[in-house]
């Protein structure tokens, strides 16, 4: 769901005593934080009903808020934005993004300040991530690293297709792959998502001595929310995706209706017309 297209709860300058700071002083006397949030949710179906379970109880965001900040201590308030954020996302099942504000008044610079503040915005990203092996126990590979995945407590693995076998691609003298899909939910961005994915790949003892060669766990970026990232390190949506079978079915099985966010092709439409080639 776009941020865009969520309702909105406001939280406006909850005052809030916590020991941050730089100075030694700030982290044993403390001082003063305001807090504004914004938390993104659906509202409608709490509406409807009048049911508060189906939304945000905003005074258990504030509580929740006020004794973070008071039992953590950080240096910097880009920390204390940055570690409450995630916090609030984690604990609040509605909660799909927030606008998070930390107002520090009367900052210790020598000079007369009315306040300094840190505003970050933070949410849920969907992922689609392609599954592959083809060296020793493919089954026990692909579930030790969904089972690593899904122990990120920044990643939730939503859905999972079924694994298909399929022939090698590219490199073709090669044993035949297992290739399956995964939907994930995320707190993290794309680059951290690709270097949690090289983190399970190596644990599995993935070897890059060949382009396209054997491996014993391949985990692979198809997309992430309708981004197009054209960097270095990562490219998304994977840049061949739309010729490759083995990741277009099992995608297929999960977001048939997900549109390629640069050919504006839908994933079955993308199948179909590989099939339709083959």
């Amino acid at each position: 769901m776009e941020k865009e297209s969520l309702d909105k709860i406001h939280i406006k300058n909850l005052e809030v005593f916590g020991n941050h700071g730089v100075f030694p002083e700030e982290n044993k006397l403390g001082q003063k934080f305001l807090v504004n949030a914004v938390l993104y949710t659906s509202t409608r179906e709490a509406g409807k009903t009048d049911d508060l379970t189906k939304s945000i109880h905003y005074g258990e965001v504030s509580h929740f808020i006020t004794k973070y900040m008071m039992e953590h201590t950080f240096q910097l308030i880009e920390s204390v934005a940055e570690q409450l954020a995630e916090a609030l996302l984690l604990q609040f099942e509605h909660l799909k993004w927030i606008d998070l504000e930390i107002q520090k008044p009367w900052a210790p610079i020598g000079l007369p300040l009315e306040s300094v503040s840190v505003e970050i915005s933070r949410g849920w990203h969907e992922a689609f991530i392609a599954t592959g092996s083809n060296l020793g126990d493919r089954g026990e590979y692909i579930r030790k690293g969904i089972e690593a995945l899904a122990a990120c407590k920044e990643c939730v693995v939503e859905k999972e297709s079924q694994l298909i076998v399929t022939e090698p691609y590219g490199v073709t003298d090669q044993p035949e792959f297992l290739n399956g899909m995964l939907q994930v939910r995320t707190l993290l961005s794309p680059i951290e998502l690709l270097h949690k994915l090289n983190e399970i790949e190596a644990a599995a003892y993935r070897e890059r001595k060949v382009h396209w060669g054997p491996r014993t766990l391949d985990l692979d970026i198809i997309f992430y929310d309708n981004q197009v990232i054209d960097i270095p390190q990562l490219t998304v949506p994977h840049v061949d995706m739309q010729n490759r079978q083995f990741v277009l079915e099992p995608l297929a099985e999960l977001a048939p209706w997900y549109r390629h966010p640069i050919l504006g092709k839908t994933v079955k439409e993308l199948l179909i017309s590989l099939e339709n080639e083959n």
